[in-house]
């Protein structure tokens, strides 16, 4: 879509070792960064195209799903009660049922107006194929409602869809077919394995990691270097080289964050000053020079501030506290 693998781990949630475990969750924050890229590089009609390359078994268990179903309705609840496990759980399916009409709905959140649009049209894709799969021309939709506002040119939406009757600035991203289950599947469901399908699908949503953000890396890493004594005139050029940016974008994204690198070593020398001081013996001095302070009275006048009592009367009182 033109966007480079070195453009995609720029964004620090998705560095390869990421991508390449399945139980790893990226934020939706990174997610929403991804096809901000995508959008960019790939303009109007890129969500479909990259609908186009997820090939039946690329979204993992949950592409499965609905074929183990024995009716499209089924299917489409499964995947919505395991939609977990290749999205974030704030995302949401409805299914409703109306008589010979099935209406899937989809729920987003919100980001910017063209991104969320590359989004909506990129799921909606993927669920009539995924519906496709199964009932092959029966799960052609007769409507299709999106949220986003009509492009200048739509037209490339009714050849994806099969359907001129689409609609714009509607509640919801919707797909509604015509009686979808009045011919038998393409390929007839094996309900045992279906039931294996989803026991597997709730293991991996029980399993799930969620991969670390931006900001809790940057706080990870600084906690090392700081922690290794660096004096603090170098501490985030020190954190910048270490996370593979330069220092004026690790204060962009600082920035972005609604924080500054001065405020977040304020917050890790605290913690951990106050971490050294409960859970071990060292010096007042000792601590001061692991946490990047000149001297002792450094450290002394910071505690000072952060919680009106020095290292050493702060140290004592716990203390007594705690007898």
């Amino acid at each position: 879509m033109g966007v480079s693998p070195r453009e995609i781990t720029l964004i620090s949630e998705f560095a390869s070792t990421a991508i390449e475990d399945d139980l790893n969750r990226f934020p939706t924050v990174a997610q929403h960064r991804l096809w901000e890229l995508i959008q960019g590089s790939g303009g109007p009609g890129v969500g479909l195209r990259v609908a186009g390359l997820a090939e039946m078994g690329r979204l993992h268990v949950w592409d499965y799903l609905i074929a183990g179903a024995p009716t499209l309705s089924e299917g489409f609840r499964y995947a919505s009660e395991f939609l977990a496990t290749v999205a974030d759980p704030a995302l949401v399916i409805n299914v409703a049922p109306d008589g010979p009409l099935l209406t899937v709905g989809y729920r987003g959140s919100p980001y910017s107006e063209a991104v969320d649009g590359q989004i909506s049209e990129f799921v909606m894709s993927i669920l009539m194929r995924r519906a496709c799969e199964v009932k092959g021309a029966a799960a052609i939709p007769v409507r299709v409602g999106f949220a986003h506002r009509a492009p200048k040119r739509h037209g490339y939406l009714a050849d994806e869809f099969g359907t001129s009757n689409i609609h714009f600035d509607q509640d919801s991203d919707t797909l509604t077919f015509l009686d979808p289950d009045r011919t038998p599947p393409v390929l007839s469901p094996d309900p045992e394995l279906g039931r294996i399908m989803r026991l597997y699908a709730q293991s991996i949503m029980d399993s799930a990691r969620p991969v670390r953000t931006w900001i809790e890396n940057f706080r990870g890493v600084l906690i090392t270097v700081l922690t290794a004594g660096t004096p603090a005139g170098n501490v985030l050029d020190e954190v910048a080289q270490r996370l593979s940016v330069s220092s004026r974008t690790l204060q962009r994204r600082l920035a972005e964050q609604g924080t500054s690198g001065r405020a977040e070593i304020e917050v890790v020398r605290h913690e951990q000053a106050v971490r050294m001081l409960l859970d071990t013996e060292m010096q007042v001095s000792s601590i001061a020079g692991h946490l990047g302070y000149s001297d002792h009275r450094a450290l002394s006048r910071a505690f000072r501030r952060w919680t009106g009592l020095t290292p050493d009367a702060y140290r004592r009182r716990t203390d007594l506290s705690a007898t």
